[in-house]
């Protein structure tokens, strides 16, 4: 098989070599999956301006997020179950990401625990937190992942109720064992059968094992997460987890201007842009569309990141260009993943890196801390092709 020249390749080998169930959970968004379009639509209908004629001998794309050293500004983003795409799929990933430069922010509901995360690299992971209705065992969470070194934590905080995702009906729970037609399409599959389903377990939830001890598989743990998100979190809430947070803390999923200033107000170090990678308002903008005004906004008072759509290494330039000081990617890695375990998503940092250098050097930006609206086109400023 030909090596993969694209994220775009990655993802339709993914869609070959995992199960239905799986590929679906991660590929789809909520409703009709409008605003997961959008996210990708509306960055290809941006334009940068080509520039000749300068010296882009040497091009930087090394910046400072939230006290860390990067390589490149992009951060892989929490993925739920990735350790169903690969064997211990989060540690190969953090790995990867280890030897990139980049940090790996590892999901509430990952495969792999943080402390099996952590002890797997040399860089800690930035840790997302999802908030549950016990808050005792949120902070038992928090103080296992300060623990284990994470010092960067992200909220996600655009999902007070599940999006209504149609595909798959994968509301309910996107387990394997939910059902035999699954359990077959999973054995037709064999090199995913053989690597994950028998060489990857235990199959639980590492970071929630003390909440259910019980459990004897994802369907158990998809039963307590669901039971036990929080809808009533408020602003209140960011306050009580800095009294038990000492590192920055991210909220994750902001797309109105007056949302990201009540987050400067309420003490965050940073801001996600980020409509859940179009997985649960389907009415709303894309994270790219959001994300000028609510830069301009508050792009002065703390770290501004976007997350959605980004597939290249221009769609990173552009989202730097619009105000973001950094990009998550959620897809992106998990297919790789599936496709090359810790390989491919090593691979498919080199080819967002290179990407992004090409960019650069093309449009005559030789520091990535440089890029701003300059670089973008009169199509960029909020206006459509017709």
């Amino acid at each position: 098989m030909a090596q993969p020249a694209s994220i775009a390749d990655y993802h339709r080998l993914a869609q070959r070599r995992l199960p239905k169930v799986l590929y679906d959970y991660a590929d789809g968004g909520s409703f009709a999956e409008h605003t997961l379009r959008r996210n990708i639509e509306d960055l290809r209908a941006l334009t940068l301006r080509q520039r000749v004629l300068r010296d882009v001998s040497t091009v930087s794309m090394s910046t400072t997020l939230l006290g860390q050293e990067l390589r490149m500004p992009v951060i892989l983003a929490p993925v739920g179950m990735g350790g169903m795409y690969a064997r211990r799929g989060e540690v190969q990933a953090a790995r990867a990401a280890e030897k990139a430069g980049v940090p790996f922010c590892l999901s509430t509901v990952a495969v792999c625990a943080v402390e099996e995360v952590a002890a797997a690299t040399k860089a800690a992971p930035w840790f997302q937190l999802y908030m549950m209705k016990d808050r005792g065992f949120v902070q038992a969470l928090l103080q296992r992942a300060w623990t284990a070194g994470a010092r960067v934590l992200v909220l996600t905080v655009d999902l007070a109720v599940p999006g209504v995702r149609y595909r798959g009906s994968l509301a309910a729970s996107p387990a394997l064992t939910a059902n035999l037609g699954r359990a077959i399409d999973g054995l037709r599959h064999l090199r995913w059968f053989m690597d994950v389903f028998v060489g990857g377990k235990p199959h639980l939830f590492g970071n929630l094992v003390p909440a259910v001890p019980s459990a004897k598989g994802l369907d158990d743990f998809w039963l307590w997460v669901r039971d036990g998100m929080d809808s009533a979190v408020t602003w209140d809430d960011v306050a009580w987890l800095r009294q038990h947070w000492s590192g920055p803390i991210v909220l994750k999923g902001i797309l109105d201007v007056e949302d990201a200033r009540q987050a400067v107000r309420a003490g965050a170090d940073g801001i996600v842009v980020s409509n859940h990678g179009g997985r649960q308002l389907d009415a709303a903008p894309s994270s790219i569309a959001a994300l000028p005004a609510i830069a301009d906004a508050v792009g002065g008072d703390l770290t501004v990141l976007m997350d959605g759509g980004i597939r290249s290494g221009l769609d990173v330039l552009k989202a730097l260009a619009s105000g973001a000081r950094g990009c998550l990617v959620g897809r992106a890695w998990v297919f790789a993943l599936a496709v090359a375990g810790q390989q491919g998503v090593a691979h498919m940092l080199d080819i967002l890196r290179t990407e992004l250098r090409t960019a650069m050097a093309l449009t005559g930006c030789t520091e990535i801390r440089a890029a701003d609206r300059s670089l973008l086109t009169g199509l960029s400023e909020g206006k459509r092709p017709a």
